[in-house]
Order: C-alpha cells, then structure tokens, then sequence
C-alpha cells in the first residue's frame, strides 16, 4: 500500500493537517475483498484494522481534513469541511488511476465545530450496503472498502455502537468546495482547483484554453445529468442533495438519509430532515440544475472579469440542462419498457400513461418493471398484468412485440432486486441490538448479482407490506 498526497500539495488553504483521532479497540467488521484486490491492497486484516479505523498511520500517508462550503437545503453555509473525517490520501489501482481513500467517523477536526467527529455503527453500515448496491446496479458511486468497529459508543438518539467508514472515491471535490473559494474572493485557490480537477477528472479540456472554466461547468453538467438519470433508473432517493453533497466527479455521495423507492410515488420523501420535500424523488433533476447554478456562480470570476458578461456566457450551458435530461431521462424510460428509441408522441405516452396508473394504483417501482419483462416469455405474469394495467399492456405488447430483443433489453435496465428500505433496517437493528450480521453476507451477495435471479434473491424482493409509508431516514450526525 502506498499513498499520493496530490490534493494535500496543493495547499494548508485546501486542507488542514489532522491526524484521526485513536478508537479503543478496532474491529474489522466488513471488507469489500473485490475493491481491495483492484486497489492492489496487501495487508493483512489486522494491519487493516488499524489503518481503516485511524488507530495507526502509514508513513505514505499525509491525513487532512478538507475545507468546503456548502448549500444545505437552498442556505449557504460558507464554512463546513471534513467535521468528522480525514482523507488519507490517494491509491493507485491495477489500472494505474488514483482513488481517494477517506475515513469518516475517525473524529475531531478543526471543522468539527460542536460535533464529536464519530459515526454510528448503522450509518457506517447503511453507507457500505447502499454503496455497493448502487455500484453493481450501474450507478457512478463512491465505494466502501471496508468497516470498523471502534469498541467505543456514540450518542445520538440513544447511544449506539462507533463505527469507521473507510470510503473510496475517484476525488473528494464539491461543487461546495468550488464555493469555498469564491465565497472568499480567494481567485489564485479557486483557479488552481479547477486546474486540479480538469487535470484529475476532465483531462480532455486543455486547461489553458481561455474557456476551460466553461468546458468544465458543461462537462460536470453532463455527469450529474447522467447520474440523475441512474437514480431515476432504479428509484434511487438521495435525501440531502446540498452542494457539499454534489461530487464534480458525478459520483453519488452521503448515503445518510438515502432510501429506496417502493410504490411509485413521484413526490415520495423519506429522509426526517427535508420536511419541505427539496429533495423529493421527482425533484432531483431540477435540484441537479440548481446545484450547477451555484457551481457557475462559483466559477464566474475564472470566466470573465465583467460579471454580467459571465453570466451571459454561462447561461447557454444552464439553459441546455433541462433539453439534455429530458431526452436521456425519455430513452432510459423507453429503455426500461423494452422499446430502443421513442419514435413518435404515442410512444411517449406510453411510458406517461404506464407513470399514471403505477401512482394510482400504487404499484411497486422495481417489480412493476421487472413483470413487465418477465410477461414477455410467462402468461401468467401477463395475464396478472393485464388484470392490473387494463389496456395499457395490448398497446405495449403491440409496440414491443416485434423487437426480439426487447426482453433483453429490460432485463439489463430493470433490477429484480433493491436495497429494499425494510431490508436495510432489519440488518441495522439487528447488529445494533445484538453485534450480529445476521444475514447480512447473503443480503450483500444478492445485491451484488441485481438483476439476476438466484436461490437467495426471493428472500429480498418482497415489498413491504406498508409500502414504506411512514418510513423515515436520519442523518449520521
């Protein structure tokens, strides 16, 4: 194992030296043996332990807690940082690309404020099960290599087991830390942070070039298109979509109050702490768009000096964000009905008509997708659906009828297994309450094969019996 410090070099501005603070006995709990091949990790699981949960350092490894701001729930907040993390450094894959290593829960750092800079066991395991999950359905993520233990208890509601998240990702960077430096008029910082991360994530724009800021605004635009799209694939519900949430990379980030969508229902909201329903389900295109508003408004010093001029410039860009999600949120839906391409307004009906009756009939989002599949080669699932959909599905059959292909199609689109919210919750409580994993090898197998069936999958897929109403997430802190 050896550690690149690239974001520390850039500077005390970007990052302040903090060593994570000692837990009293750590425990590997889980290690996510497949990463830690691909990151030509060689230690062994004591060593792991160690480094994973702060105990120890590798001489390699320069630890900082980053600086960012961010907008949380549409109020800027200029100053938060890394409050109970510390970013390690970067490892170099079999590919040769680097990935940040970062520790979260591993304690105070001159960002903490009035936090203990700790994490809960079941967050710290919410964030390793979602993670995964989201990786093996397709969806760009940052990954969990591992969690520990700590042997030490943390109080929130009520006092629960510590827990460390050793958490990878291709960079830390925000669109809050683009923030940072612009709500401080600190224009050296924020132009050698955009050069750091065209050079790290968009290297296809010459840096130099005297548009590049706006190179980059339309490039980190086009991921978080691409990433709102995925969620919307699967019924994915982030939960706090702050700036400081919204990775350039277009990787998804904080899994804390995140849920899985079950009957379909576009304004479905789980998370305790958006009780005005910002981040709804159906609002996550439109909170994507406002978060690269406030990335322009970052840059616009880098793209020109006359402020009305750089507005101007960067308009276009914002303005084209609804045309672009639209057409790629049409063809992943036209996708996920088996159909290529949408070919006519009567084809975009279908898929308008199909939304329609699952939020009146409050159908479940996963299996609704998956049967529809699945009615294509069994009569039985077909005839069930027709007794639900009425003359919905002779209209679909008939359009899809021809297409060989088409079941296939779906079949890679459509997961016939989720991180079903009650699932999750069942495998929390239960190492909570106990320091058991139970299942959870088997819950974590199923989801790493999501649109296979297997002798496990059926033990998952049950919908809960609610429809998850009343469901309710909470923040790690």
């Amino acid at each position: 194992m050896k550690f690149f410090n690239s974001y520390q070099e850039l500077g005390e501005e970007f990052a302040v030296a903090a060593q994570p603070v000692p837990v009293a006995e750590p425990t590997l709990l889980l290690l996510n043996r497949p990463l830690m091949a691909n990151l030509a990790i060689d230690a062994s699981e004591q060593q792991l332990a160690q480094i994973l949960s702060g105990n120890q350092l590798h001489p390699s490894s320069k630890p900082v807690a980053m600086a960012y701001s961010g907008h949380q729930f549409g109020h800027f907040n200029p100053y938060l940082g890394d409050g109970r993390a510390h970013l390690l450094g970067e490892l170099q894959d079999t590919q040769g690309k680097h990935w940040d290593l970062h520790l979260k829960g591993s304690g105070r750092t001159p960002f903490s404020r009035n936090g203990d800079g700790r994490c809960g066991i079941g967050p710290a395991l919410r964030e390793y099960i979602m993670s995964e999950a989201m990786y093996h359905l397709g969806v760009p993520t940052t990954r969990t290599l591992a969690v520990c233990t700590t042997g030490e208890r943390v109080f929130r509601q009520l006092s629960v087991p510590g827990g460390v998240v050793a958490r990878v990702a291709s960079s830390h960077i925000r669109v809050g830390t683009f923030q940072y430096f612009a709500a401080r008029d600190n224009l050296p910082a924020l132009n050698k942070l955009l050069d750091y991360s065209i050079a790290r994530h968009y290297p296809h724009i010459d840096s130099q070039a005297p548009d590049a800021a706006l190179q980059f605004l339309d490039a980190v635009m086009q991921r978080q298109i691409s990433l709102m799209v995925h969620w919307m694939r699967v019924g994915f519900i982030h939960g706090v979509m702050n700036t400081d949430n919204c990775a350039i990379s277009g990787e998804t980030i904080d899994f804390g109050p995140c849920a899985m969508l079950s009957i379909y229902r576009p304004d479905a909201v789980f998370s305790s702490i958006d009780r005005d329903g910002r981040y709804a389900f159906n609002n996550q295109a439109g909170i994507g768009k406002w978060n690269m508003a406030r990335l322009a408004e970052a840059l616009l010093p880098l793209i020109d000096q006359n402020q009305q001029q750089a507005v101007d410039k960067v308009m276009p860009i914002l303005d084209s964000f609804d045309q672009h999600y639209t057409r790629q949120y049409q063809q992943m839906m036209a996708n996920k009905i088996g159909l290529r391409d949408i070919h006519s307004e009567q084809d975009a009906a279908l898929i308008g008509e199909l939304l329609a009756l699952m939020e009146t009939l409050k159908l479940d989002y996963t299996h609704t997708f998956s049967q529809l599949g699945e009615s294509l080669t069994n009569e039985t699932v077909c005839s069930s659906l027709k007794a639900s959909l009425g003359q919905w599905v002779e209209r679909w059959l008939a359009r899809v009828s021809a297409d060989e292909q088409a079941q296939q199609l779906m079949a890679t689109t459509n997961p016939v297994v989720i991180p079903r919210n009650h699932h999750v919750e069942r495998l929390l409580s239960h190492y909570e309450q106990h320091a058991g994993l139970a299942d959870m090898q088997d819950f974590l197998q199923v989801l790493s094969q999501p649109y296979q069936q297997s002798a496990l999958t059926g033990r998952y897929q049950d919908v809960p019996e609610n429809g998850d109403v009343g469901y309710r997430t909470f923040c790690g802190t």
